[in-house]
């Protein structure tokens, strides 16, 4: 079965490439080469070029993963700031519901 294609808004595909170039960057500026990052993050290295070319088809958990590795903060460039944050969330989405629900379109009969 064909895979459906789902189009990126502009703004993913260009926070993607930034992303990329800023691993491309951070690896060049440390002297490392595709392959001892590749090595390092536990991926291939033509799975490493497409990340620093922002493919969209990277998984996110390895973006994180090389950009973590080159020490590029993403939210908060200190980790017990990054902790706090992520406990606050996760606090606040505690008290949310768990999730959505579609409202029906149906029109009630209560008339007796």
């Amino acid at each position: 079965m064909p895979q459906k294609i789902h189009s990126k808004s502009p703004y993913a595909r260009e926070a993607a490439e930034l992303l990329g170039r800023m691993i491309r960057t951070a690896r060049l500026e440390r002297n490392m080469t595709a392959g001892e990052l590749a090595e390092r993050a536990g991926v291939s290295r033509p799975l490493l070029n497409r990340a620093e070319k922002g493919d969209m088809g990277v998984a996110l958990g390895t973006m994180f993963e090389l950009a973590s590795i080159l020490g590029i903060p993403l939210f908060e460039p200190d980790p017990e700031k990054l902790t706090m944050r992520l406990d606050a969330e996760r606090r606040a989405g505690a008290l949310l519901r768990k999730r959505a629900y579609v409202t029906s379109q149906k029109h009630v009969d209560d008339d007796f």
